[in-house]
């Protein structure tokens, strides 16, 4: 019952999973991954394995200090998820708003207080971007009916390598779509990396702004019926 009327609300209008939004939601994951890393020391908002990967190096090394700088990401990160999830549990049935325009909206206010958080606080602002991160990951899971991240990539260059194997073996047009598509928000990810990088060089802490906007005109966005956006 539960998945039916969760198909219902998307055959509705509801755009939670087109591709316009994906693309301003991959956008907004490779700036904010590019954020952290050149700005907030090297730590990584989206690539959690990466943030495992060296907590365990430094932890091996006795940098407790330092592994502690990657450990507080993860655990925000694993928050948002939990997070995403409450509200969906919450507010999935409601008629004048859907749960993912409530995440969308904490996300961008939670992008926004973290640009005015000093270097002195990189600790909390790596954490509150990783929080949005998971967040995320967990309310945007799809593109046209693909599973596809918004925020990393390598799930996303597992579907469309396959994809395109499937396309080359059996010619199906479908196979080949998804394989635009997904290769496509991989392009669009690095291009928010791009983006936030440069971001970064011409307003040092207050660059995330940037991402908040991308959220800001996500959230406006699932308000359109995607009839009237075709």
């Amino acid at each position: 019952m539960e998945i039916r009327k969760e198909i219902i609300m998307n055959q509705s209008g509801q755009i939670s999973e087109s591709l316009k939004l994906g693309s301003i939601l991959a956008l907004s994951g490779g700036f904010m991954d590019a954020y952290t890393y050149v700005c907030r020391g090297h730590v990584f908002a989206n690539a959690q394995t990466g943030n495992m990967l060296l907590f365990g190096v430094n932890l091996s090394e006795g940098n407790y200090q330092m592994a502690l700088r990657y450990l507080f990401p993860v655990l925000a990160f694993t928050l948002g998820i939990v997070i995403a999830n409450i509200v969906k549990y919450c507010f999935k049935y409601k008629e004048n708003i859907h749960w993912r325009q409530i995440t969308i909206l904490a996300e961008a206010a939670i992008l926004l207080s973290v640009s005015f958080m000093p270097q002195s606080a990189n600790l909390i602002a790596n954490s509150l971007v990783s929080f949005a991160c998971g967040i995320q990951v967990e309310s945007f899971r799809k593109i046209n009916g693909t599973g596809i991240a918004t925020t990393m990539c390598i799930g996303n260059l597992r579907t469309a390598t396959k994809a395109l194997c499937d396309y080359c073996y059996g010619k199906e047009k479908a196979e080949e779509k998804k394989c635009i598509m997904t290769y496509g928000i991989i392009i669009i990810f690095v291009i928010g990396a791009i983006f936030g990088n440069r971001c970064v060089e011409l307003y040092n802490e207050k660059a995330i702004i940037g991402s908040a906007i991308l959220m800001l005109i996500g959230f406006f966005l699932m308000f359109i019926k995607e009839d009237k956006l075709e």
